[in-house]
């Protein structure tokens, strides 16, 4: 892995966490974007940050080249990689079962 673009944190209202970490922390909103009636993409970081965001995303339901290589390290995968409109999407599980979400950009 070259570096860690996003890291996903788990919200039950992207208004209200959007609220929070733009006014009450003084990040900045990278993007918003509705991906379907229910899910939206948002993205967003402390001010002058250039590489690593925090995506909210609201709990629904739970992988690339670097898939290949972890998975034969032993790496955890709790799902077969998927395609999104954003990208490919690959779920793992670290030594204490947090969840990570490994996504190649489209």
């Amino acid at each position: 892995m070259a570096h860690i673009g996003l890291v996903a944190l788990l919200v039950s209202d992207y208004d209200a966490a959007i609220d929070f970490y733009v006014s009450a922390l003084g990040f900045r909103l990278v993007e918003d974007t509705r991906l379907d009636e229910d899910k939206r993409w948002v993205v967003v970081a402390p001010p002058g940050a250039r590489e690593t965001g925090l995506l909210l995303a609201k709990a629904a339901t739970a992988r690339q080249r670097d898939h290949d290589r972890m998975r034969a390290a032993g790496v955890r995968f709790t799902e077969s990689p998927r395609h999104e409109p954003y990208g490919t999407v690959a779920v793992f599980e670290d030594l204490y079962g947090n969840r990570w979400d490994l996504i190649g950009p489209s």
